[in-house]
């Protein structure tokens, strides 16, 4: 029998498809090395996206904060003006207040008693005076209370200055003003 020695062949053989899975594994290396930088390039151009965005969101978001503090400076302005306003308002109403319980105070001192103090604070009246005797405090008191500009008057002292037949009483006496009436008509 004839001897064919088929080696150098098979050898070729293997070669040649060594070569080939080299020239492969090249291949997909390089195809994987572009997908990869594909990829990250992708993703860089995303994240690069995105930080433009938060750039852009952070300034508004800083454009807004100082709206925002401007508006609740002009808020506080507004109340500190309404305020004012409001005082003004008051002033004005109360304003013919101080002439009309004056006038109310001469109309409703009976004879025999003399205020010698007068100290108002607020709505709250605080008389200091002299009296003949502890009904013409009583009968002042009555018409205190009867008068429109006043309400709830109080006696808080009443002193017996001497001791003769015609003793003087001083007394202390307090009495709420009542409040203006506005051009509605209501307090």
């Amino acid at each position: 029998m004839a001897h064919i020695n088929l080696l150098p062949w098979r050898e070729e053989l293997r070669q040649e498809r060594q070569q080939q899975f080299m020239t492969v594994l090249v291949a997909a290396f390089i195809f994987a090395a572009i997908v990869l930088y594909g990829v990250i390039f992708y993703a860089d151009g995303l994240i690069d996206e995105q930080t433009s965005r938060n750039t852009f969101l952070q300034k508004e978001i800083a454009i807004v904060d100082q709206q925002i503090v401007e508006i609740k400076t002009l808020e506080k302005e507004r109340d500190q003006l309404l305020a004012r306003m409001r005082v003004i308002q008051e002033l004005q109403l109360s304003r013919p207040k101080v002439v009309k319980v004056f006038d109310s105070l001469v109309r409703t001192i009976p004879e025999g008693i003399h205020l010698e103090k007068v100290n108002r604070q607020g709505d709250l009246l605080t008389l200091n005076g002299v009296a003949a005797s502890n009904a013409r405090v009583s009968v002042f008191m009555r018409r205190l209370d009867k008068d429109t500009e006043f309400n709830e008057s109080k006696l808080d002292i009443v002193q017996r200055s001497s001791t003769a037949d015609n003793a003087i009483r001083k007394f202390k006496l307090t009495v709420k003003e009542t409040k203006p009436k506005t051009e509605d008509g209501e307090f």
